[in-house]
């Protein structure tokens, strides 16, 4: 299909998926608009760190032209790999090589910088939330943003997350509550604040479990660490708990509480830390979420197929999903034919990595010593010899 008989293209979202897809568009001389809801890339935290695979991640900033650039950011050692259960015992441990880009560490924010700098300064409209969208009988959709713009395109995608507002034009699937619940805390300067803390978790990634609950310590690059303060609750536990969460001090103590039998040194996460606690209730879409082709709209990432972050997969699946979308949509003969060829390999991709997703989350956040469960797991992984299943364990 020549370009000028594709339309207007709209994508509805500027995380990695919707930046792959708007730079790979603009890489063939496609004319493609991205409306994103914040104001400006730095709104507010991007997130923690991303392991980009080979296959996925990777392979989109390769056929995006990015790749090189990507080498020079990413953190190969971030794949060391550490698993403890609640009094310090260790149960597996790996260190990586650092010439091994198998699964490379990125923060989410220079990934994200990275994409959003290869594109035209007229492609990102930011600060467009948007409020409706609506069907027109010719085929082609009216997106209303609540500032009071209004665009008609012959082909919406939406990159919108979790709770996107493009899905409900094509399912109406909504997301389910997983029964985890992470707080995010952080420790910024943290080889020089908190040196115990950075040798702990080393330079890629600590995962303690047991009794349903986890601590899970993540290198960052600048500096920094995060750790995933997991508990298996009711999805309203944070209104329940009567946890004050904007009172640090208060979330300390709590906190300390529901981990008073482990070790002082995980403790230390807890004590140590910022004072910013962010409560993140996890939710899933059905695992074999699709639907029937629609003329002029699709999704791609979050908006398609939620998962928990137990897979290792959403930013990989999504980048993916944005790849074959724009490949799909630059050799089109067919644009609605091709669009429906891609959401069916999508749909079987997205399956698999969602049933990992759940499998994985009932494994490691589980009664009873859950860490020698999902140590023994890696190990028989690595007796089998490499795997791409084993990256599904590092969380993100």
């Amino acid at each position: 299909m020549s370009k000028n008989k594709l339309g207007r293209i709209v994508i509805v979202g500027a995380g990695p998926g919707g930046l792959t897809l708007a730079r790979i568009l603009q890489l063939h001389g496609v004319e493609v608009k991205v409306y994103e809801r914040e104001s400006s890339i730095d709104a507010r935290p991007q997130g923690g760190t991303l392991d980009l695979h080979v296959e996925s991640g990777q392979y989109a900033l390769q056929i995006a032209g990015l790749f090189d650039k990507f080498q020079t950011l990413c953190r190969p050692e971030g794949q060391d790999t550490r698993i403890i259960d609640k009094s310090g015992t260790v149960h597996y441990e790996e260190v990586s090589n650092e010439m091994c880009f198998d699964r490379p560490e990125i923060d989410r924010h220079d990934l994200r910088q990275l994409l959003f700098q290869s594109l035209k300064a007229d492609i990102i409209a930011q600060g467009h939330n948007l409020q409706s969208i609506q069907s027109l009988s010719n085929g082609q959709h009216k997106l209303v943003f609540d500032d009071g713009v209004t665009d008609t395109a012959d082909l919406v995608i939406g990159a919108d997350g979790a709770w996107s507002r493009i899905r409900p034009l094509v399912s109406s699937a909504v997301p389910q509550y997983c029964g985890v619940m992470i707080v995010e805390i952080q420790f910024t300067e943290v080889d020089d604040r908190h040196p115990e803390i950075a040798k702990l978790v080393g330079r890629g990634i600590l995962f303690a479990l047991s009794d349903n609950k986890g601590l899970i310590g993540q290198r960052n690059g600048h500096n920094r660490i995060r750790v995933y303060i997991t508990l298996r609750v009711p999805e309203n536990w944070v209104a329940e708990s009567g946890i004050a969460f904007d009172q640090p001090e208060q979330v300390r103590d709590d906190l300390l509480h529901l981990f008073a039998d482990w070790d002082n040194s995980l403790l230390n996460f807890i004590r140590f830390c910022d004072a910013n606690f962010i409560p993140r209730p996890l939710y899933m879409l059905p695992i074999n979420h699709r639907w029937e082709t629609q003329q002029g709209v699709t999704l791609l990432g979050d908006a398609a197929h939620l998962m928990s972050p137990f897979a290792g997969e959403g930013v990989n699946l999504a980048m993916l999903d944005a790849t074959e979308l724009a490949l799909a949509i630059i050799n089109a003969d067919d644009l609605k034919q091709a669009i429906h060829n891609y959401e069916q390999k999508m749909f079987s991709r997205a399956a698999k990595a969602a049933d990992e997703s759940a499998t994985n989350l009932d494994l490691c956040i589980s009664p009873g010593n859950a860490a020698k469960l999902m140590a023994e797991l890696f190990k028989k992984m690595m007796e089998s010899g490499p795997s791409n299943d084993k990256e599904n364990f590092v969380t993100r």
